[in-house]
Formats: C-alpha cells, structure tokens, sequence
C-alpha cells in the first residue's frame, strides 16, 4: 500500500502536510497562518512536515477565503518600449512593494479596444487596484471597475467621465517653458512634432507651444505641426519633411523623448543648425553632441506618487478623489 503521508500526485496540498504532520487540516492551517494559539511542538511538526513535502500555500485562494485581496495591483502602459514607463513602473513598485502588494504590468501598446480588455482581464483576476496610463479619452472601462470597487488610480492623463484619483505632470507649463527658451534665443519659426491628436499630453504640450508663440506676437502655422509620430522613425521622416519644405523651420520642440530621438536624427543630417527641444529628459542625452534643450521632471516620483494614492485609497475607499501636478524643468545640454 502506498504511504498515506506521501501526495498523491501534483503540487502537495495542505492535507498532504496534515497527514505528514499528523495533525488535522483545521491545525496545519492554523499553523501555516501563525496562528499563537498552537503549541511549539505541534507548530515545529507542521512546519517540518510543509518543508519535506515543499509545500507553498495558494495566497489567492487564502485572501479570497478570508476575505481580503490577492496581493495584486495591475499596472497598465502604453508603450513599454519607451523609457519613461520603465521609470514610471519602478516608482509604482517601490511604494506597493514596501505595502506587500505585487505589480502586474500590462502594455496596450496605445490600443483603446486592448486596453479595454486589459482592464476587464485585470479587474476579472481580482487583482486589488489599478493603476493606468489611458491610451485615450474613452475610459468607460476604467470607470467601470471603479464603480466594481477596484479603486483606480490614474498617472500622467487625468480622469474623463469618471472621478479618480490621478497624478500628472505640468504639460502645458513645460511645453510653454521649452518653446519660450527657443523664442528668446530668436526663433521665429519652430516646428512642433508630437504624438496622436487623441494623446492628453499630446494635446497639452500643443497648447503650451501655442501660448508661447502668442506671447511673443506670433501665430501657429500649421504646416509646420506634424502630431501623430510614436517611434523615432516616424518623428526622423516627420522632421525631415518639415526641414526639406520651401520655408523650414529654424527650430523644432517635441512633445515626447520618441519624437526628441526622431527629430535628432534628421536634424544632424541636415545641412543647416536647427535648434532642437523637447519634452522628457532621456539617458544619454548628454551625449548627442548637439544643442538641446529638454523639459525635465521626475518620473520615478511620478510613480511613487501614483503607488501613494493607490495605497491610500486600499485604506480609504470613500475619500474625495486628489489630482496631483508634479511641476517641470528645464534642462540645457551642448552649446
């Protein structure tokens, strides 16, 4: 007959412990969630018995039974190829890893319909909250799972059609920041390179840009906007095509370090100087070799601040929604 103390095929269960232990399944629970009502040398049996056998106990099955989450908190981007979600994600997970919570990442790769089910796959796993950079202004998703008691927490694109909490950067004042310094330096045509018309920061940095140049008595002139542009190729064939037209810019501002990239690119083949800014700084950007001035701001705290109100919000479901605006900078590299 075959040991009744050895599992019966598969990852041991708890009963597999019990009966190793000798002990009843009530006991061997009681022990595995350190319970100090159990005495020493029953408590040392079980233990002994759940490291023979390799025993892992299921979190997700335990904190559902007693009520409580799984340890989960969704994280949900839109381009992982881009650096500034990699920071984004490192300051989230400091601040819920120091909670005991677990980040799941999830990339949308800037697609509403994926994000959706993104969302309802996260929201399905009882993951405990979410926190998401939107890929657009339809967020019937993200309120949905609010509203099923998945607090939601917003970074870098605020909330549309629903109340959440949110942390954002100053867009528009670093945008506005970036293009004035180009404008002081005497340029008086500056080409703008940003990312899709349906982007928050996109369209934020856009107005920035606009304000700048009405301030100093100019107009937009819109052949020489491109938006649209999410790798560095497509913002190297956009920039290009803007210094090859009959009255090219002196100047280009970017809204994004993937336009920044692209545009450098086209910029140092170029025949003529043309002044280069744009919106987040990057790693090595130092060592372009070219003019550049960046907007800069800290993207780790960025995700701190959105793991704060995620943490904040698990011990407080009935708060008034906060909107944080982390503020910006401005960064010079080269001559």
């Amino acid at each position: 007959m075959p040991d009744p103390s050895t599992p019966r095929g598969g990852p041991p269960t708890l009963r597999d412990v019990a009966e190793r232990a000798a002990v009843s399944a009530m006991t061997a629970s009681r022990v595995l969630r350190d319970d100090p009502r159990v005495l020493p040398a029953t408590r040392d049996r079980v233990r002994a018995a759940a490291a023979e056998l390799g025993y892992r106990p299921n979190a997700l099955a335990r904190g559902l039974r007693l009520g409580r989450g799984t340890g989960l908190v969704g994280l949900v981007v839109t381009h992982l190829a881009n650096p500034f979600y990699s920071r984004l994600a490192l300051g989230v997970d400091a601040v819920t890893g120091a909670h005991g919570l677990k980040t799941v990442i999830g990339n949308t790769g800037q697609d509403p319909d994926g994000e959706r089910e993104l969302v309802e796959d996260l929201v399905s796993r009882r993951v405990d909250g979410i926190i998401a950079v939107p890929a657009g202004a339809e967020q019937r998703h993200l309120a949905t799972a609010a509203g099923e008691g998945v607090p939601v927490v917003l970074a870098s694109r605020p909330p549309v059609g629903f109340d959440a909490d949110c942390v954002l950067v100053d867009d528009f004042g670093g945008a506005r920041a970036a293009t004035a310094r180009l404008i002081e330096r005497g340029h008086r045509r500056i080409g703008f390179l940003g990312s899709p018309p349906t982007v928050y920061t996109g369209t934020e940095r856009l107005r920035g840009y606009a304000a700048a140049l009405e301030s100093a008595g100019l107009t937009v002139d819109a052949r020489l906007v491109r938006q649209g542009q999410t790798e560095p190729d497509e913002a190297t064939r956009a920039a290009a095509g803007l210094l090859a037209s009959a009255d090219p810019p002196s100047a280009l501002f970017c809204s994004n370090n993937r336009n920044t990239i692209g545009a450098f690119r086209a910029v140092r083949s170029h025949a003529e100087d043309i002044a280069l800014a744009g919106f987040d700084d990057f790693e090595l950007a130092d060592a372009l070799g070219l003019p550049l001035t960046l907007v800069a701001y800290d993207s780790d705290e960025l995700g701190r601040a959105a793991g704060r109100l995620l943490v904040g919000r698990l011990a407080d479901k009935r708060g008034a929604a906060q909107r944080i605006v982390l503020p910006t900078s401005l960064v010079e590299y080269g001559s």
